[in-house]
């Protein structure tokens, strides 16, 4: 066999029933292709179905058909260079449950509007630089001590820190890349153990806020341009990399990866992206990865 299905359910959940993986395995067989039992990665939590001589996007539709709406995800890849050795991640509304910039905006009375442009540049319907810029500039005069205010309340998402950790014990070097603030990333690069982190800087003058942005703007164009860096710095090839992100900013970087991942996406990333993620957390990286519970490193994501 040298393809894999696996399907992932949220920690927790058991929407992964046995009847439901045994229903998938059959959709793959009604379709002619030859495949293997199911090994459990997780019980009720996440399963791979071995199979081959189905295209990848087939036979991925037609296991969503055959679970018939229930919450589980279903991603389809080759089985060869199926653990990564670099992740590259976004941070806001992937590693983190929120987008930072609108939380700093809420300490000036503007979180809706600017939220709003936030949403518009993530679902691709604005250009990023320039949002980001008209943004920022919206925050002129904000005092410093709104942006240590705004990460108390940071929450990680649920999976971060192991995700992270067991991929690092495997050997896999890890980088956050972000079109969010240094502030922000270097933080959480140090409370989940990333190796390095790329991002923007907030200019910031007697204590208060600019409304700059320190140039050069970090983009979709650094998030790729970066990933390919990274990878030619360690000499990997392109299958043995693994992106992760929600946005449109994110696209270019999940299209050229080995597993380029939407997680919890916008709806025009959704729709682009080879793998999605709509229901697990950040441990179904891991599971896409063939890594069973029992591998996992495991470590509870505390309060940011």
């Amino acid at each position: 066999m040298d393809q894999v299905l696996t399907l992932i359910a949220a920690p927790g959940s058991g929407a992964l029933t046995k009847t439901r993986a045994k229903a998938a395995r059959a959709a793959l067989g009604a379709l002619g292709a030859e495949h293997a039992r199911p090994r459990w990665l997780a019980e009720n939590e996440a399963c791979d179905i071995p199979f081959t001589g189905l295209a990848l996007e087939q036979a991925e539709g037609q296991a969503r058909v055959a679970l018939g709406g229930a919450p589980v995800d279903a991603i389809a890849q080759p089985m060869a260079d199926r653990r990564k050795a670099l992740l590259i991640s976004d941070m806001d509304s992937t590693i983190v449950t929120s987008e930072t910039l609108d939380d700093v905006a809420a300490h000036a009375g503007l979180k809706d509007r600017i939220a709003a442009l936030t949403a518009r540049a993530m679902n691709g319907e604005i250009d990023f630089a320039q949002s980001l810029a008209e943004r920022v500039a919206m925050l002129a005069g904000l005092p410093e001590a709104a942006l240590d205010e705004t990460w108390a309340d940071t929450r990680l998402t649920p999976g971060a820190r192991t995700l992270v950790a067991t991929m690092k014990a495997a050997g896999a070097y890890c980088l956050l890349v972000s079109g969010g603030f240094t502030v922000f990333t270097g933080r959480v690069m140090a409370l989940c153990g990333f190796d390095d982190h790329v991002s923007n800087v907030l200019e910031i003058q007697d204590g208060r806020l600019t409304g700059r942005v320190v140039p050069p703007i970090r983009d979709r164009q650094t998030k790729l341009d970066t990933l390919m860096t990274e990878a030619g710095r360690l000499r990997l090839p392109m299958s043995r990399t693994l992106a992760v992100g929600d946005g449109a900013n994110d696209l270019p970087m999940l299209l050229a990866a080995g597993l380029g991942v939407a997680f919890h996406p916008r709806p025009s990333v959704a729709d682009r992206a080879r793998a999605v993620v709509r229901h697990g957390d950040l441990t179904a990286l891991l599971y896409a990865q063939g890594y069973a519970r029992a591998e996992f490193v495991e470590i509870e994501d505390p309060a940011a």
